[in-house]
């Protein structure tokens, strides 16, 4: 059977996993009476509710007697390891671009690691069904993107089909009235446009590990396109390992991939993409041979983490109210057994305490972890996100990212001066009918906790979006860029905050509980005014002297506390504070709650006697 090789990849929200549904969809993939709910490849729970990819996913279908093999790519930067390595695994790919939007920050770095791989692309401009799309200004960007980025001359003259994905119609023309139910128009491209694999079924055993999974029965599970020969279950191999040395292992299963459905097989030839099992600590990069004729194919080069946080045992006087999973042995267990599947991910225990640094591409990487945890019934605890500094040529460096943002014109002005207050440089400003887009160069640590403070500013109607870029010196007197300004409300006591307390403590600022909230003192309970932290009673009540007074209460009229997501949570905090986690809920809090002894150690702070 012929087979087709291909990678859908895209910016954030372009449309990649509804496009693969409605590839499943054209294929027959499904049975007419099969139920099938939208953006079927996105299985975990958080990807449904957030509409991303979070891991690359592969599928398979049949068109016109051609196996095509699909792999679903994240949209997300900080999910961008998994497109790379896809990279090495396909002979072709679909750049899908929305007709609106144009291209987009991640439209650029994932394009990139395709044409550093010599994939061939086909461009997809998508939501042609939109109002107010100009498909001539986004067909002229994304040309001026391959030019760019220095696309080999056969790759400029590129096949061009558009798509509604979400009302499931294609067209090899730009005319929009000329859409027609199905997606054969990208599947006949697919097989017309994307070379079959270049493979030699008859020469000796060569599988390079790509993508990792994890399953509790099998241990690791490694996920590779099979460049030349055969491999058998049962089969021993031999593994040239990241080290430089050779293991042996023998096959114990072998996956081929069906539609969705993942499926256990016997053998599997050159062009196929197959998931096999045997060998506990396969990594990625590594490559599979048969034994006595050992040819390693280049290693994979895996970006470095560019954000850590410390994870710790939950140490709040709230601690095992709500979760089952509380110990370090536990934690660590979990966090190891993340990086089992994520090779993006680096965990590192601390020596000699209950917490362990994690790093990781982003915000949203670490953020989903920590999801994924509170859902399973752990409580931990973790700190503000900081960026990893490097030191290059005796320099102390740290990362930059490329930023882009599309931004309604009335709010230009307020998002120029807060990206210049944290050190953005401005290179670029286009202005629109209705829009301006703006791109800057910024150091990480000036996104940490902005996304919060952008959303409010453009009243939720602005785009944001950043790439990593680059390592530079740090630049002097920007010690305090990502801290918060404004100082908090900080829990005196202990006990149920109450109508009364917080009537007299509202006024300082904005209070993130509501009364009937249980508290403890050194909790986080709301905002300051001003730059300084301030210790509250949130729990006093008001003296009863008659029966009369005893409902005063009732009659409190309060405003309406700010709610704080656990992303909004961990954007806010600052070096000094940490976000408890439980399952049910999360709370901010000092890292030392004692008053007496927090404001002990803030004195020595100012007087520099502690850094």
């Amino acid at each position: 059977m012929n087979i087709r090789n291909i990678a859908i990849i895209a910016h954030v929200d372009h449309g990649k996993t509804t496009l693969v549904d409605q590839l499943l969809k054209s294929s027959g993939a499904f049975r007419d009476n099969q139920e099938v709910s939208d953006r079927v490849m996105d299985s975990n729970d958080l990807e449904r509710e957030r509409g991303i990819t979070i891991l690359a996913k592969t599928t398979s279908i049949i068109y016109h007697d051609t196996k095509i093999n699909i792999l679903d790519t994240p949209g997300h930067a900080d999910f961008g390891g998994e497109v790379e390595r896809i990279m090495n695994m396909v002979d072709g790919c679909l750049l899908l671009v929305d007709a609106f939007e144009g291209t987009m920050p991640q439209t650029r770095f994932v394009l990139k690691k395709a044409l550093e791989a010599h994939v061939k692309p086909i461009v997809v401009i998508n939501k042609v069904d939109r109002a107010n799309i100009n498909i001539e200004r986004t067909l002229d960007e994304v040309l001026d993107l391959f030019i760019e980025l220095g696309a080999p001359d056969e790759f400029l003259d590129f096949h061009v089909v558009y798509t509604s994905a979400l009302k499931g119609t294609s067209s090899l023309s730009a005319d929009p009235s000329t859409q027609t139910p199905g997606m054969d128009a990208v599947l006949q491209s697919i097989i017309d446009e994307i070379p079959a694999p270049q493979v030699d079924k008859e020469a000796p055993l060569q599988l390079q590990i790509a993508l990792l999974d994890y399953n509790d029965f099998v241990g690791r599970i490694g996920i590779g396109t099979i460049k030349k020969g055969t491999i058998h279950v049962n089969d021993n191999v031999a593994v040239s390992r990241l080290n430089g040395t050779i293991q042996q292992f023998r096959v114990m299963k072998l996956f081929g991939y069906q539609g969705i459905q993942r499926l256990e097989i016997n053998e599997a030839s050159a062009g196929e993409i197959v998931a096999v099992a045997g060998l506990t600590d396969i990594n990625v990069g590594e490559t599979i041979n048969n034994i006595g004729t050992i040819d390693p194919l280049p290693l994979i080069r895996l970006d470095e983490p560019t954000l850590q946080m410390t994870f710790g045992t939950n140490t709040s006087p709230f601690c095992g109210k709500d979760g089952k999973l509380l110990t370090a042995r536990k934690i660590e267990e979990r966090l190891f057994r993340e990086t089992q599947k994520d090779v993006a991910l680096k965990v590192e225990r601390v020596p000699n305490t209950e917490t362990w640094i994690v790093s990781g591409r982003g915000e949203l990487h670490l953020g989903i972890l920590i999801e994924n945890m509170r859902r399973e019934g752990f409580e931990l605890q973790v700190s503000k996100p900081q960026v990893i500094i490097k030191e290059i040529d005796g320099q102390k460096c740290e990362p930059y990212e490329d930023l882009m943002i599309d931004v309604p014109n009335e709010y230009v002005g307020d998002i120029m001066t807060t990206i210049g207050d944290r050190s953005g440089e401005l290179i670029n400003m286009e202005a629109r009918e209705t829009v301006t887009i703006l791109n800057y160069v910024i150091p990480s640590r000036g996104l940490l906790g902005y996304m919060t403070n952008f959303m409010t500013l453009t009243k939720g109607y602005g785009i944001l979006s950043h790439v990593y870029k680059e390592y530079r010196p740090i630049v002097p007197g920007t010690n305090t860029l990502g801290e918060r300004n404004l100082g908090v409300l900080v829990a005196t006591e202990t006990g149920m905050a109450t109508p009364y307390a917080i009537e007299h403590v509202e006024d300082r600022g904005t209070m993130f509980i509501e009364p009937g909230t249980m508290v403890y003192e050194g909790m986080i309970v709301g905002e300051n005014r001003y730059d300084i932290d301030l210790a509250v009673n949130v729990v006093i009540k008001k003296n009863l002297t008659n029966v009369r007074s005893s409902t005063k209460d009732n009659t409190v009229v309060l405003k309406t506390p700010r709610k704080m997501s656990l992303e909004a949570c961990l954007d806010y905090i600052n070096t000094d504070e940490l976000v408890e986690i439980t399952p049910n809920t999360y709370r901010m809090r000092k890292k030392i709650l004692n008053t007496v002894e927090r404001k002990k150690y803030d004195a020595h702070v100012k007087r520099g006697e502690i850094e």
